[in-house]
C-alpha cells in the first residue's frame, strides 16, 4: 500500500511538473512525418521561463513564395504552414511592440518588401488559413519590423537570439529575408 501512494504520490508530482511544459505544447497531434511542411518549434529561456514558438516549417521547392503568388505583398500570411503559428509566453511581454498578458497567441505577417507587419492574435489554437474578418477580430495588435536581406533559406526557420533574462529576438528567416521580432519581458 505504501508503494501504492509513492507511486501515486510521484506520478501526480510528476505529472505537476509537466503541466507548464504540457501547455506549450505544440499542435499537430498525431502522425506529421508524411506533411510537405512540417512542425517546428523554437525555444528561450528568459530568467528561467520557457518562451516557445510552434509553427509549420514550409519549404520553397523553386517557388518564390514571400512577395510571390503564394503570399503577396500587403496581405496577411499565417507566418508559417498548416496550424497558425503560436507563441507561448509564462509572462506578461511585448511582442513586436504589442503589450500582452502571459498566455498563448498565434502570429501572422503582413509581408512587404522593406518591412512586416507582425500581428498578435488572442486565439492560438486554429488552422492557419484562412486569416478572414473573423480571425483578425481577435487581434491583439501589431508592430512593424524591418526586413534585412539574408541569403536563401529553403525551408522556413525559427529561432531565438540575443537572449537575455529579460528579452530575446525571434528571428524569422525564409528565401532571401530575415526579420527580427523583439520580445520583451514586462513584468
Amino acid at each position: 500500500m505504501k508503494n501504492a501512494i509513492r507511486m501515486l504520490f510521484l506520478g501526480a508530482a510528476l505529472g505537476f511538473g509537466a503541466s507548464g511544459l504540457d501547455a506549450q505544447a505544440c499542435p499537430g497531434g498525431g502522425d506529421t512525418a508524411d506533411r510537405a511542411s512540417p512542425p517546428d518549434s523554437a525555444t528561450a529561456s528568459l530568467g528561467g521561463d520557457m518562451v516557445k514558438v510552434c509553427y509549420g516549417a514550409p519549404s520553397a521547392r523553386g517557388r518564390t513564395m514571400v512577395g510571390g503568388d503564394a503570399h503577396p505583398y500587403g496581405t496577411p500570411w499565417r507566418l508559417g504552414a498548416n496550424e497558425a503559428t503560436a507563441i507561448h509566453l509564462p509572462f506578461a511581454a511585448s511582442v513586436a511592440g504589442v503589450d500582452v498578458p502571459a498566455g498563448s497567441y498565434s502570429l501572422y505577417a503582413v509581408v512587404g518588401e522593406k518591412s512586416w507587419d507582425i500581428v498578435v492574435n488572442g486565439v492560438a489554437e486554429r488552422w492557419g488559413r484562412p486569416i478572414s474578418e473573423e480571425v483578425m477580430a481577435s487581434d491583439v495588435g501589431s508592430g512593424t519590423v524591418p526586413v534585412a536581406a539574408n541569403e536563401h533559406v529553403e525551408r522556413l526557420m525559427m529561432s531565438f537570439e540575443d537572449v537575455s533574462a529579460d528579452s530575446a529576438t525571434l528571428v524569422v528567416e525564409w528565401e532571401a529575408y530575415r526579420v527580427e521580432v523583439p520580445v520583451v519581458r514586462t513584468n
